[in-house]
């Protein structure tokens, strides 16, 4: 005798493909957020404190004052790690904000590849994965 069951709906990292790697994704994307927050605010307040931390290597078109930048870092970094904190909590609103702060950041960082040309490289990359974890975890019971 056989008897009929219901299709469950796959529970979170579980299912066929990369979903247990997206759902896994997304945990370590809320930790790379907080984290590259923290650094973001970091590398603000340098910015901010003294001019010459930072030297820019050659001519570039999207010139902004070493103050400016500093200030544009240090807010940023504050939204990266309160975002990082909610999608490690768990917030309705962390994934979405976090693929647009994601995005934000990533145009930041390249506008910022004169001044440090390997950390912001580094950050892209993490930019990019950030999105694509957050893009790709589907444990909310969203339509595949």
């Amino acid at each position: 005798m056989s008897s009929a069951t219901a299709p469950n709906k796959p529970e979170r990292g579980t299912g066929s493909g990369g979903s247990a790697w997206a759902a896994g994704g997304t945990m370590f994307a809320g930790v790379l957020m907080l984290v590259n927050g923290v650094l973001g605010i970091l590398e603000g307040i340098a910015g901010i404190a003294k001019d010459d931390v930072y030297e820019r290597i050659g001519d570039y078109v999207y010139k902004f004052n070493l103050t400016t930048w500093g200030w544009i870092h240090l807010v940023l970094g504050i939204l990266v790690a309160i975002t990082g904190y909610g999608i490690l909590k768990g917030a309705e609103w962390g994934r979405a904000a976090g693929v647009a702060l994601a995005a934000i950041a990533i145009v930041a960082q390249f506008l910022w590849l004169p001044y440090t040309p390997v950390w912001a490289l580094i950050s892209i990359a993490i930019g990019v994965f950030v999105i694509w974890a957050l893009c790709n975890d589907r444990s909310d019971g969203a339509p595949s």
